[in-house]
Parts: C-alpha cells; sequence; structure tokens
C-alpha cells in the first residue's frame, strides 16, 4: 500500500469552487422533473443510472473482519466486485481481521494514504469509533457497514442490516403457519446471547408472535458456528420432544443445526433460517426439507457502501431520491424467503 502524498480528488474540488458544482450536479441527480429549455420546451430526461457514469477517480480504503463463516465472506466479495464495476474506483482491501488493534492500524494507514473514503466494517464498532472519527476529521468520508460506531461523528453515512426487522418477519412467518393454533409449540436457537444483534432479533421474534398470541417455548443460544449450531440444536431437540416452528437465527449455524435434526429424525415442525445462504435457499427450493424459509440479513451492506462513499466524494446524490444529500443512515430490509420467491433472491445469495 503506497503511502507517497497525493492531491485527493476533494482538495481538488474545494479547490476549484465545490459549491457551485455541487448545486448543478445534485440538481442533475435528483431532479424527476425534465429541464426546460429555452422557448419552453422541456429536454427529454435524463436517462437511468446517470449516477454511474464515470467521473473522477475515487480511491476507497476498505476493512472489513475476517472471513471466518460465509456471510463474512459474502460481504467482501460483493465490496470488490461492486468496485469493479466503476473505472473511477480505487479499491484498497486492507487484509480481514478480527485483531481490533490491527484493523485500527489499518484505518491509520489509509489516513495516511489520504484515501478519498473509507468503507469500515469494525470487528467492533465501539473500538473503532476513536479512529474512525480521526478520518472524519481528516477529510476522509466514512461509510460505516453494519455495527454502528458509538459516535455519529465517525461517519458520514452508515448501513445497516435490520436485526430487529429479522425477528419480525421471522415471527410474522410463524404466525401465518401456526398462529390459528393456541397451543403451537415454538422455538428458538438463537446466536450469541451477548451480542445487541441477537438481543435485537430475539425482541422482535417474540413481538411478532405476541400479535398472534404466541410466545417462545424452548430457547437456546448458539454461536454462529457448525459445531455450535449443532450441539444447540441437539440440546433443543432433547429437550423438546414436539415442535412446530423453529427460527433459527444464522444460516452458517443452520448447517449444524440442519444436521442435528437429521441425526434426530425430527421434521414434524417448520423451520425457518435467518442471514440467506444459499445453501438454506437451495433446501427450501427443494421442497424435500423441513426448511421452508429464511429471513435475509443483507451481505450487500459493503457493496452498498463502496456506491455511496462513491457517489459521497464525487458529490452525488442518490437519484431515486428527492433529498439533494445521501442519507445519514441507511437500512435495509429483511425480507422472508419461500418457495414463492426462493428464484428471485438465490442468484445473490452466500455460500455457508
Amino acid at each position: 500500500m503506497s503511502s507517497v502524498p497525493r492531491t485527493s480528488l476533494r482538495r481538488r474540488l474545494i479547490a476549484v469552487g465545490a459549491a457551485a458544482a455541487t448545486a448543478a450536479l445534485v440538481g442533475a441527480c435528483t431532479s424527476n422533473t425534465p429541464a426546460e429549455q429555452e422557448g419552453g420546451e422541456q429536454s427529454a430526461p435524463a436517462a437511468a443510472g446517470g449516477n454511474d457514469e464515470e467521473g473522477e477517480t475515487v480511491v476507497i480504503g476498505f476493512s472489513a473482519p475476517a472471513a471466518d463463516h460465509g456471510w463474512m465472506g459474502a460481504i467482501t466479495t460483493a465490496a470488490t466486485r461492486e468496485a469493479d464495476r466503476y473505472g473511477d474506483v480505487e479499491l484498497r482491501v486492507a487484509e480481514g481481521t478480527n485483531d481490533v488493534n490491527l484493523q485500527i492500524s489499518q484505518v491509520e494507514q489509509f489516513i495516511n494514504d489520504e484515501v478519498d473514503a473509507i468503507v469500515l466494517l469494525p470487528y467492533d464498532g465501539a473500538a473503532l469509533t476513536e479512529v474512525a472519527t480521526r478520518a472524519m476529521e481528516a477529510g476522509i468520508t466514512v461509510v460505516n457497514v453494519d455495527r454502528e460506531f458509538s459516535s455519529s461523528f465517525a461517519a458520514r453515512t452508515t448501513v445497516l442490516g435490520d436485526n430487529y426487522g429479522m425477528g419480525i418477519s421471522a415471527g410474522t412467518y410463524v404466525c401465518e403457519q401456526v398462529g390459528g393454533r393456541p397451543d403451537a409449540v415454538v422455538a428458538e436457537i438463537a446466536g450469541i446471547d451477548s451480542l445487541p444483534l441477537t438481543q435485537d432479533r430475539s425482541q422482535g421474534f417474540a413481538d411478532a408472535l405476541a400479535e398472534c398470541g404466541l410466545d417462545v417455548d424452548n430457547r437456546v443460544a448458539a454461536d454462529f458456528t457448525v459445531q455450535g449450531g449443532q450441539q444447540a440444536a441437539a440440546n433443543l431437540l432433547q429437550a423438546a420432544p414436539k415442535i412446530d416452528a423453529l427460527w433459527n437465527h444464522d444460516d452458517d449455524q443452520g448447517v449444524g443445526v440442519m444436521a442435528a435434526i437429521e441425526e434426530a429424525g425430527r421434521e414434524e415442525f417448520v423451520m425457518i433460517g435467518g442471514a440467506g445462504s444459499a445453501n438454506v435457499m437451495r433446501e427450501i427450493q427443494s421442497g424435500d426439507s423441513v426448511v421452508k424459509a429464511t429471513v435475509v440479513y443483507p451481505s450487500t451492506q459493503a457493496a452498498d457502501g463502496i456506491r455511496l462513499a462513491r457517489l459521497l466524494v464525487q458529490q452525488k446524490a442518490m437519484s431515486d431520491l428527492v433529498e439533494v444529500e445521501v442519507p445519514r443512515t441507511i437500512q435495509l430490509y429483511a425480507p422472508v424467503v419461500t418457495a414463492d420467491n426462493v428464484e428471485e433472491y438465490l442468484p445473490s445469495a452466500f455460500e455457508s
């Protein structure tokens, strides 16, 4: 990674009067009304995807945790693929790490290199907040992905999944399947209980179930790994001789959950997955599995971060919005994938 100083795009823009340029560009990118020409005639609407037209080069630093499971691997792959779509994006990818101090040093290197933007999925949002704030103070656009910083000063824009929404989606699906039976037994295999994301998923699940008079009768927690999922599921199945609906929070640990289910010879319940892996979607597609649905937690978040970083540095807006600035927070939806719509989601799913 080169540390040779260079004149960054944002500094060049400032030098030539960015304010005036921004006003004209944003108007072109966000307006839904064709521009009026002399004589009262209107020009044809701009072609869709005008923001994709090549501009000045944007150098983006990218850092994420180690790709030690399918979803995280897909995050980095999607970010790299998105950057490759643009001739005006130079992406510098730091090696994935679960070492907070190493990730901090990666961001510090990006600051020293005077990159235009940093897209950062922190291993620990609170621990990376200070260095991300320093990057912002240095004039570098920071896009926070998935795990939030503890200060709003640390990022220009944050791209999030919806953990509470995952629980809502899963619980709503369970209500649709067994909600008419007040004695239905509902089970849950969570991820790591100490994590806020797990707590949010479980709360959303409980809240949705309450809407149809159900609650969680049997619950265990795993650790997002195959081995942890298999052990937690084995314990659950032994403790609960009858289950009507089961939600597993994470499709990576779901590989182990499915192994335990097959070993126990259980098939009396409807199972819902979480995150949206290709493995689970193929199970849904087959029609021969207890898995009937999964709730997507998008692995496109970092790819969206790359696209937004490019727009922000080039001082463009999101052309489908009336708002003239990229939003501060973008939260992605958590849809339910079933046999009815699996063909739509399978091509972008990750492998567990």
